[in-house]
C-alpha cells in the first residue's frame, strides 16, 4: 500500500508540474538566466494604470484663413493687357501686379476734367455773390444757392477721383494699374493677359499664410468624441516624420451638404510656410472615455500565429512569456483589464530575442 501512495503522490506532482497557470498566461517561464548579449540593451518597464486614450484617425484639408484674405475684384469691364503674378507669389502692398485696359478710363477721364471746369466756374460765381451779398446787391438765398451747388460738384468730382485713383490710372496708356492691396501669397487667380473682364469679376485673392487653418472631416460615427479645444496631431505626406500640433478651435452643428460630414476647424501657425492650401492631412485626436486600466506600450508587444504577447521580468533567470487581450488599442497602447497587473515589469527592448530563445526551448 505505500508504494502505491508514492506512486499516486508521483502522479500527482507530475500533472501539477505540467499544468499550465492562469489562461490569461501562457505559463511559459524559462528556464534558461539572460546571457550578456540579452542583458545588452536590455530595457524593462514597470507597468502602470493610465487613462484610457484612443487615438482617432480623421483626414482633412489644409486652406487659408479667410479672415486674412482680400480679394481683388474689377469695378469697371475691360480687356487685361498685363500680368505679372503667378499663383503662389509673394506680393506686397501696392505692388504693381497687373494693367487693365478699359474704355471707361477715357470716360472717367473726360468726365474730371469736365467736372474740374464745372468747379472752377462754380467757384468764379460763388465768389462774384459773395462780392455783391456783401455789398447788398445780392440776396442770401442767392449766396446759398451758389455755395450749395459748388459743393455739390466737389463731391462728384471729389467721388470720381477716388473711384479712379483705386485702379491707378495711366492715361497715356489707357490703361489702370492693378497694385496688391496687401501682402501676402497669391492663392487664386482668374484672370490672364488678354482675358475679357466683367465689371465685378474677382481676378486674385491675396491671403497671409503666416496662419492656416486645417478643415477636418468629422464622420457620424466619430461625433461623439469629437470635442472642441481637444488636442490634434496634424501630419503630411510631404513631411511624414514631422508632427504638427494644435487644437479643435471650431466643431459646427451643420453637416457639409456634399460630403456629409462635419468640418471642424483646426487653427495653425505657418511660419515655416510647410502647410499649403490645398494640402491633404492626416489628423490623430486623442479619445478619453474616463476610465483606467493597465497599459502596456504598444513597441513591447509581440504579434505572433495570430496572438498579442509581452515578456514578463521576474528576474535575469525567470522571465514569463504571457499572452495579452487588449481591450482597446491604439497605435501607442494596448490597454489591457485582466492578466497583467500595474506594477509588473515588462520587457520593452530584446523583447523579440527573448520571445525567439523561449520558443525554441
Amino acid at each position: 500500500m505505500k508504494i502505491n501512495n508514492y506512486i499516486w503522490i508521483g502522479i500527482l506532482l507530475c500533472f501539477s508540474c505540467s499544468r499550465h497557470s492562469d489562461p490569461a498566461h501562457e505559463g511559459m517561464v524559462n528556464t534558461f538566466c539572460l546571457n550578456e548579449a540579452l542583458r545588452d540593451g536590455l530595457v524593462i518597464d514597470t507597468l502602470q494604470k493610465h487613462e484610457v486614450l484612443q487615438h482617432l484617425r480623421l483626414t482633412g484639408q489644409v486652406t487659408y484663413n479667410p479672415n486674412k484674405v482680400v480679394q481683388f475684384a474689377s469695378l469697371v469691364e475691360g480687356v487685361m493687357v498685363e500680368t505679372r503674378f503667378s499663383l503662389g507669389d509673394y506680393v506686397k502692398k501696392g505692388q504693381v501686379i497687373a494693367s487693365l485696359k478699359s474704355p471707361e478710363l477715357n470716360i472717367m477721364v473726360a468726365d474730371i476734367h469736365g467736372l474740374q471746369a464745372n468747379v472752377r466756374l462754380a467757384q468764379r460765381e460763388y465768389n462774384a455773390i459773395k462780392s455783391m451779398y456783401a455789398d447788398h446787391v445780392a440776396s442770401e438765398r442767392d449766396l446759398i444757392e451758389a455755395k450749395s451747388g459748388l459743393e455739390k460738384l466737389a463731391a462728384e468730382l471729389e467721388g470720381l477721383q477716388g473711384t479712379l485713383s483705386l485702379f491707378h490710372p495711366n492715361p497715356e496708356e489707357g490703361t489702370f494699374q492693378i497694385r496688391s492691396p496687401a501682402s501676402g501669397y497669391i492663392v487664386e487667380k482668374q484672370v490672364s493677359t488678354g482675358m475679357p473682364i466683367p465689371q465685378g469679376a474677382n481676378l486674385f485673392t491675396v491671403s497671409d499664410l503666416d496662419e492656416i487653418w486645417v478643415m477636418i472631416n468629422v464622420y457620424a460615427t466619430d461625433i461623439p468624441f469629437i470635442q472642441q479645444g481637444m488636442p490634434v496631431a496634424v501630419r503630411t505626406l510631404a513631411y511624414p516624420d514631422e508632427e504638427f500640433t494644435g487644437q479643435i478651435s471650431a466643431l459646427p452643428q451643420v453637416f457639409d451638404s456634399e460630403e456629409r460630414v462635419l468640418k471642424a476647424r483646426i487653427v495653425l501657425p505657418n511660419a515655416d510656410m510647410k502647410l499649403k492650401p490645398g494640402m491633404a492631412v492626416d489628423v490623430s485626436v486623442e479619445r478619453q472615455d474616463g476610465i483606467e486600466a493597465v497599459a502596456i506600450p504598444a513597441d513591447a508587444t509581440i504579434f505572433d500565429d495570430n496572438q498579442h504577447f509581452a515578456i514578463v521580468y521576474h528576474d535575469d533567470c525567470s522571465v514569463e512569456l504571457r499572452r495579452l487581450i487588449p481591450a482597446i488599442r491604439d497605435n501607442n497602447w494596448y490597454f489591457v483589464d485582466e492578466g497583467f497587473e500595474a506594477g509588473e515589469l515588462i520587457v520593452r527592448q530584446n523583447h523579440l530575442l527573448i520571445y525567439e530563445k523561449i520558443k525554441s526551448l
